[in-house]
């Protein structure tokens, strides 16, 4: 049986497929992936205990700056779940490492750019996802729009500085894999 995530990735390749010759429309969709993707890295990644919340309270996703997805993110989060906690969206302005966020998509904005967001929440138990549409900065989950298909990159060192854990899973299907103990 093939886990959630991998499923989300071969709709990737479906999503990308039906999007080849449509131009405008490829941006939509490919938005749509990766708001799917977000809610669905939860289950892949473990916090420290001080960062678990209490059976029943959620795990939170944010979105800090611009925000691509609106109303899809809020969908795809809609019923997923980590363990016994629900998934829930929040959209920020400015994030730190007190924002009680375990998954944050950094879209940037004057308030505060993508690489000032990443220096903010450095240490903190943050899932960080950045995207190469915004730019180079990369956190520990990087976007990418690779042959047509949303993949991404892994930071696993940058996971492992936040006191963070992937799933051998999850690396398992990145384009590449910055290893643990490596600089």
């Amino acid at each position: 049986m093939r886990s959630p995530l991998a499923l989300l990735l071969a709709a990737g390749v479906l999503v990308a497929a039906m999007a080849t010759g449509a131009g405008v429309a490829a941006q939509p969709l490919e938005t749509a992936v990766k708001a799917a993707f977000l809610p669905k890295f939860a289950p892949y990644a473990a916090w420290p205990s001080a960062s678990i919340p209490p059976a029943g309270t959620p795990y939170v996703v944010c979105v800090v700056g611009h925000d691509p997805f609106g109303q899809l993110l809020d969908e795809a989060a809609a019923g997923q779940r980590r363990d016994s906690s629900p998934i829930t969206v929040q959209r920020l302005s400015r994030i730190d490492g007190r924002s009680g966020c375990h998954i944050a998509y950094l879209g940037g904005s004057p308030a505060q750019p993508v690489a000032a967001a990443l220096t903010a929440l450095a240490g903190s138990p943050t899932l960080t996802v950045t995207d190469a549409r915004v730019g180079r900065d990369r956190g520990m989950v990087h976007f990418e729009l690779k042959s047509g298909r949303v993949r991404f990159h892994i930071d696993d060192a940058a996971a492992a500085r936040a006191n963070l854990a992937l799933s051998s899973k999850l690396l398992s299907l990145a384009l590449s894999v910055k290893q643990r103990g490596r600089s």
